[in-house]
């Protein structure tokens, strides 16, 4: 989910500047696509599993790398849920019983609203460029368009999930196709793909994100951006648990 609590870095380079940056710099810009310096947009989420279908719409605020907050705006049983991420820690409100909670570390690991994005991917994504080694693993043509594909591996000293990511990036625009994630034991654990480009926020930006786990090929989360602003004025106070309480405008 690195691109769901995640806003555009800037106006896009042409190729050849980009074709002069390191495999690290391409994929932070990638990294900070859907995200930017600071960042407010409304995202319908649809997750499908084997036994229920649900769509939810959200509201999203995020600043930098480190606060983020998501509030469902419907359907309306569900509107006023939220989530709280400042740093490495993560809250979650519960409106019908009126109580916040503090996710423990024990509960990292599970499904973030019910989706295939886990609590852990909220706070490990802000985190790539400094867990990962990067580097180029393909650079040339796939079905006639110039891609590069990155392969990304822990460093040492890093607590991370995945024993290796992989992602393709188009050279003409540096959009994200397709990113892959492998468990510790190299298994491939999930895929996210990237499509529907087009401008939100005077940016070009994937406007769709549709991730599918390997051991469930007929499930799907599918994230959908239907407006986004990018650079608006956000303070890190505006993360509080008062905000995430009382509601955001």
């Amino acid at each position: 989910m690195r691109a769901l609590l995640a806003c555009v870095l800037g106006a896009l380079l042409a190729a050849p500047l980009a074709a002069q940056r390191t495999a690290r710099e391409i994929v932070d810009h990638v990294d900070r696509m859907l995200r930017g310096s600071s960042s407010r947009g409304e995202i319908t989420m649809e997750v499908v599993t084997a036994h229920w279908q649900r769509s939810m719409d959200l509201a999203i605020w995020s600043l930098g790398t480190e606060y983020a907050l998501i509030r469902i705006t419907a359907p309306s049983k569900d509107a006023g849920t939220a989530t709280l991420k400042a740093g490495t820690e993560i809250w979650n409100y519960l409106p019908r019983v009126d109580r916040v909670i503090k996710l423990p570390s024990s509960l990292m690991g599970q499904a973030w609203m019910g989706s295939h994005f886990t609590n852990d991917d909220l706070v490990k994504e802000s985190r790539i460029i400094e867990d990962y080694d990067i580097a180029i693993g393909y650079e040339g043509a796939r079905d006639g368009v110039a891609v590069w594909e990155f392969v990304l591996t822990p460093k040492p000293d890093a607590a991370v999930i995945w024993g290796r990511i992989e992602e393709q990036v188009r050279r003409e625009d540096m959009m994200p196709t397709w990113a892959k994630y492998y468990d510790e034991r190299g298994e491939l654990s999930r895929t996210i793909t990237f499509s529907e480009f087009r401008r939100l926020g005077g940016r070009l930006v994937p406007a769709v994100m549709t991730v599918v786990p390997t051991d469930k090929p007929d499930e799907r989360t599918v994230i959908r951006y239907r407006n986004l602003e990018f650079d608006i004025k956000l303070t890190p106070s505006f993360f509080s648990l008062r905000q995430l309480r009382s509601g955001a405008e």
